[in-house]
């Protein structure tokens, strides 16, 4: 008899013959993937894909895995970087603004602005559209390549008073 400590532990029906897996079922694959890990040399039809992923083979290559935990909280943080250096540059180039009337024209100065300001985020989607199916180091390094680049110098040098 089950006691009380194992009732969370089961689902009513658990036991149920017709819930079996049919093996027989299992044992083909369809056109154009391939069984991979353990038991895979029993299956037939094998040839194409990945079982586990719904891509398609592209001149034999197997598709890119996904990105580690440590990658996404990489990317993350940088993401975050970048969203701060994006403001940094939007706050150091309104102190800048009054000085920068006396030698640019306007104009220039919101166009130059806006390009400081979106720079960062460019930087980050392009690197990361770029470097998909790159190693997960050369990806952070650009973004930190970036991130070093893109210091927002004005917010840095003249800081931001309101």
């Amino acid at each position: 008899m089950a006691r009380p400590d194992d009732d969370a532990l089961a689902w009513e029906g658990d036991d149920d013959p017709t819930l079996a897996v049919n093996p027989a079922a299992a044992a083909s694959l369809p056109e154009g993937y391939r069984a991979v890990g353990r038991g895979s040399e029993r299956l037939e039809g094998s040839g194409g894909a990945d079982v586990a992923s719904d891509e398609p083979l592209v001149d034999g290559a197997a598709p890119a895995p996904g990105m580690s935990n440590a990658a996404l909280v990489g990317v993350g943080v940088f993401a975050g970087v970048y969203l701060l250096l994006s403001l940094g540059w939007l706050l150091g180039a309104g102190r800048l603004q009054l000085i920068a009337q006396l030698f640019l024209d306007p104009v220039a100065f919101q166009v130059t602005m806006w390009m400081a300001v979106l720079a960062p985020p460019i930087w980050f989607a392009t690197v990361f559209l770029l470097t998909r199916s790159s190693r997960t180091w050369v990806r952070l390094s650009l973004l930190a390549a970036g991130a070093v680049l893109l210091v927002p110098w004005p917010f840095v040098l003249a800081g931001v008073t309101l």
